[in-house]
């Protein structure tokens, strides 16, 4: 799929001095849900503010389908919905009245049906009417997502999204997500719930310390960096690994009764057959075994070690 975002060698240097991002490279293809982890301070927040021209570069390019952020700032703009991480709504208007006034700063007509299907969509309907200074919290993420919708963007941002928030507010957003993927959009994302980016994401990217360091389709990240377990249920306990099985991976678990043997998935299977070989030789019997593989946490985890190294 081609790119509809392009990032190119973009860097942002606050007044204090902070280098908030470094050189940073990347392209989105249309119609895919990126994910974008980090820990606190890393710059997602950055990158997603200077794309969508809050914040201006210190140096560097980004297109939104060949539209320059500077250059052509209202063609970018209309683009792009942003979803932001602040509760910003504005008290006094109701639901019905903010998401459509929104539409109007894009310079579109009217179209009330499309409004009533991104309200019906997120379960705000049946409070069309009401001002927004009455909702729950949960309620005015719901109208923050409508306004980003509203006047029908390409590329839709969402910064941390669900953080905070219900389960049914979680579950009535990646419905929408999968939805508007399949009509098209592209979905970035940021979020703490690396879980939901294992599900939802096609392709994840991690930063940290402003700087892009690794990007993968999920599936290829997961096999490529992704360790695999074998747990072994012995039948006998042991106190230490004996050392005829030094060759192997192995640690002790379940006070004894456990053999946990760590091997790269990109490793030779033979390798297993081996350790098999070995126990037989050294005489230790095992009752079950079972197989786990990282999760996308653990992967994220230790990249941000390595980098922070």
């Amino acid at each position: 799929m081609p790119a509809i975002l392009t990032v190119s060698d973009l860097s942002k240097v606050y007044a204090s001095g902070l280098r908030a991002l470094n050189g940073i490279d990347l392209e989105i293809a249309r119609g895919e849900i990126f994910a974008l982890l980090g820990p606190n301070g890393a710059g997602k927040s950055t990158l997603i503010n200077v794309v969508c021209g809050i914040v201006t570069p210190s140096t560097g390019r980004v297109t939104v389908d060949g539209h320059d952020i500077l250059k052509e700032y209202r063609a970018a703009r209309a683009m792009i919905g942003l979803v932001p991480q602040e509760l910003t709504t504005d008290a006094f208007e109701t639901v019905w009245d903010t998401v459509s006034f929104t539409r109007g700063l894009f310079g579109l007509t009217r179209n009330p049906a499309y409004i009533e299907r991104i309200l019906r969509e997120l379960s705000l309907w049946e409070k069309r009417d009401n001002r927004i200074m009455t909702l729950s919290g949960g309620m005015k993420r719901r109208v923050l997502i409508a306004k980003a919708l509203a006047h029908e963007p390409q590329v839709l941002f969402l910064d941390e999204p669900t953080a905070g928030v219900d389960v049914d507010l979680r579950r009535d957003m990646w419905r929408l997500v999968r939805g508007l993927r399949d009509e098209g959009v592209t979905v970035i994302l940021t979020t703490h719930y690396i879980e939901e980016a294992e599900e939802m994401a096609d392709r994840i990217g991690v930063i940290a310390k402003g700087e892009i360091v690794l990007v993968e389709e999920k599936a290829a990240l997961m096999r490529k960096l992704g360790a695999k377990r074998l747990t072994l249920q012995l039948v006998a306990p042991l106190a230490a690994v004996p050392p005829a099985l030094s060759g192997h991976d192995l640690t002790l678990a379940a006070g004894g009764l456990e053999l946990v043997y760590t091997y790269d998935t990109r490793g030779e299977p033979t390798a297993i057959t081996g350790l098999l070989t070995d126990l037989a030789a050294s005489g230790i019997r095992f009752s079950d075994l079972r197989t786990s593989q990282s999760s996308l946490e653990d992967i994220f985890v230790g990249l941000v070690r390595k980098t922070a190294a």
